[in-house]
C-alpha cells in the first residue's frame, strides 16, 4: 500500500516550467526547488505504525506466579517504522532541466519530475521553435557583446531609423529561412514538404546550426530597441552576437542588455512559476495544468476554435509580463533566491 508521500510523489510526476530570474545559475534553480519538494513530501502526515504482539510482564495477584508477575499479550506499535527511527522518507528527489539559460539571461526554465525526466529527454531533443525578446541599445560595442562586457568601441547611432533596422532584419530573416531549408533534407518540389510546411513541421532533421525563423523589431527608441525571435537549435551566446551584427550592418554598433525567454515549446511567460511559488503544492498544480492541456490538444478542434496567429497586440502583452516578472524579482541577490 502507498504511503501519503508516495502517493503526493506520483501527483509531482511531470513537466513544468518556472521563471529564471536573471543573474542567477540554472543549477541553483533546481536545487531550490529539489530542496522545497523535498520537504513538501516529506511534511506529509505519516502512515499509522503497524501494530504487533508483544508479551509484556505484568503483576499478578495469583501468589503461585514467579516473582509474582505474569505474561500478558499485548498489540503495541512497532517503533521501529517511526519516522524519527526510519528517518525521512525520501532522501533524494531528481529535477531534469531541459534547454538552459545561463546566469545572464531569464525566462522560461522547463523543469521535470519523476517519470518527466523520460518526456523530458525527449521533449529536449526534439526541434521545437523557442521564442525570445532581446533588449539592445546602439552606440556602445563590447568584447562578450553584453553591456556586462568590456567596452571596445563607441559609435553613432543618430542615422539609424526603424525602417533601416527592419530592412536589416528582413535580410537577415529571408537568409536563416533558406539555412531551414537547406538543413531541412526534404524535397522543396515534393508534396511532403508541402503538407509539413503547412503544418509548421518544417524543420531542420538532426543536427544544424542555430536557425532564426521569426525576426521582428517590437520596441524601437533609439538608442534602445526589443527585438523578438523564434529560433532553434540558439545559444543565449547566439542571440546577443546576432544584435552585434545587427549594428554592424547598420553602420554602428550595438549591446545586448538582455535576454528573455518567453515561450520553449507549449511553455509559456503564463505558465512560468515564480520564486514565491516553487513549493510542492504549486509544482503538483503546474503539472496537473500541463496533463490537461495535452488531453485538450489530442481532442480534435473545429476550424473555428483553431489558434490564430499572434498579433502584434498578443506580442506586447507577452512582452510587458516579462516585465512584469523582471520587476518582481528586481533588487534581490542570489542568496535571497535560493531561500
Amino acid at each position: 500500500m502507498a504511503t501519503p508521500a508516495i502517493r503526493m510523489f506520483r501527483r509531482l510526476e511531470g513537466l513544468f516550467c518556472v521563471y529564471k530570474p536573471p543573474g542567477v545559475h540554472w543549477k541553483l534553480v533546481r536545487d531550490t526547488i529539489e530542496t522545497n519538494l523535498l520537504k513538501g513530501i516529506n511534511a506529509t502526515p505519516p502512515q499509522a505504525l503497524p501494530h504487533e504482539v508483544r508479551f509484556l510482564l505484568q503483576p499478578s495477584s495469583d501468589p503461585e506466579a514467579p516473582k509474582g508477575l505474569t505474561l500478558t499479550a499485548a498489540s503495541v506499535p512497532a517503533l521501529s517504522k517511526h519516522p524519527l527511527v526510519t528517518g525521512p522518507e525520501f532522501q533524494h528527489i531528481r529535477v531534469g532541466v531541459g534547454h538552459r539559460l545561463d546566469a545572464s539571461s531569464s525566462g522560461v526554465l522547463v523543469l521535470a519530475v519523476g517519470n518527466g525526466n523520460k518526456v523530458l529527454n525527449d521533449f529536449y531533443q526534439t526541434q521545437v521553435t523557442r521564442d525570445y525578446t532581446l533588449e539592445g541599445e546602439f552606440g556602445i560595442a563590447s568584447h562578450n557583446f553584453s553591456d556586462t562586457g568590456r567596452i571596445v568601441e563607441r559609435s553613432t547611432y543618430d542615422h539609424i531609423t526603424l525602417e533601416k533596422l527592419e530592412r536589416v532584419l528582413a535580410v537577415l530573416q529571408g537568409s536563416n529561412q533558406k539555412a531551414l531549408l537547406t538543413y531541412a533534407n526534404v524535397d522543396m518540389s515534393s508534396q511532403e514538404a508541402y503538407e509539413m510546411a503547412a503544418q509548421g513541421l518544417l524543420g531542420p532533421d538532426g543536427k544544424s546550426p542555430p536557425i532564426m525563423t521569426g525576426l521582428r523589431c517590437i520596441r524601437f527608441q533609439p538608442p534602445k530597441f526589443t527585438l523578438e525571435v523564434q529560433c532553434i537549435n540558439e545559444t543565449q551566446k547566439y542571440l546577443r552576437k546576432v544584435v552585434h551584427e545587427i549594428g554592424l550592418e547598420l553602420r554602428s554598433t550595438a549591446v545586448c542588455k538582455g535576454v528573455r525567454r518567453v515561450r520553449d515549446g507549449p511553455f509559456t511567460l503564463r505558465d512560468a512559476l515564480t520564486r514565491h511559488h516553487w513549493s510542492a503544492a504549486d509544482v503538483m498544480q503546474a503539472v496537473r495544468q500541463n496533463h490537461a492541456s495535452k488531453e485538450t490538444e489530442k481532442k480534435p478542434r473545429s476550424p473555428a476554435e483553431r489558434p490564430v496567429a499572434q498579433t502584434r497586440e498578443d506580442r506586447e502583452t507577452v512582452t510587458s509580463q516579462g516585465d512584469a516578472f523582471e520587476e518582481a524579482i528586481s533588487g534581490r541577490t542570489v542568496s535571497e533566491t535560493s531561500s
